[in-house]
């Protein structure tokens, strides 16, 4: 079922999706890979702020390559979400609610997944081209020195992703196997 939903992603939102929706997210979301993850926890377990509001967030695994004139962002295809597996029960428990990458997650990462009510999308690997054009803005909000890994802010219009594990643990890579599709 194709969805439409728009940024804060909160528990309200979460509870409408299901594994294998198709959904298109208009909003703010933060780009952020493994570099910056580790950053981040630094920074927690220095008992300093995050430098992004976390609650109800979305992040989406992605380091873009440089933007061509008049765009504001270059090819934006996802990483593998596995990279970010040991940093993102922190950052779901602390009020994230939505991943956007490709790939399996960890029992640890569906665990906290299910805990936070929150969700983990996929976007189409090698569809980096196709997918910044539903990109309209995009600035990095810090670790500037960490260039392609630095920490973005962008502004997505109908950004296209299927819910792959949704609140309730359901998860498709493993429902898609089972039903043979």
């Amino acid at each position: 079922m194709d969805k439409y939903i728009t940024t804060p992603i909160t528990e309200e939102v979460t509870a409408d999706l299901k594994s294998g929706d198709y959904v298109y997210i208009t909003g703010t979301v933060y780009v952020a890979r493994d570099a910056a993850h580790k950053r981040m926890i630094e920074t927690l377990e220095r008992g300093e702020n995050l430098p992004i509001e976390i609650k109800d967030s979305t992040i989406y695994y992605m380091g873009p390559s440089p933007a061509r004139e008049g765009r504001p962002i270059g090819s934006a295809g996802p990483t593998t979400a596995s990279r970010m597996d040991k940093y993102a029960p922190t950052l779901l428990d602390l009020g994230q609610k939505a991943m956007i990458g490709k790939g399996k997650r960890t029992k640890e990462v569906i665990d906290a997944i299910i805990r936070n009510k929150a969700v983990y999308f996929a976007a189409i690997g090698g569809a980096g081209a196709l997918l910044s054009k539903c990109i309209v803005k995009s600035e990095i909000i810090c670790y500037e020195d960490l260039g392609a890994e630095a920490i973005r802010k962008i502004e997505v219009e109908n950004f296209p992703v299927i819910v792959v594990i949704d609140r309730d643990g359901n998860n498709l890579y493993e429902t898609a196997v089972k039903n043979n599709v």
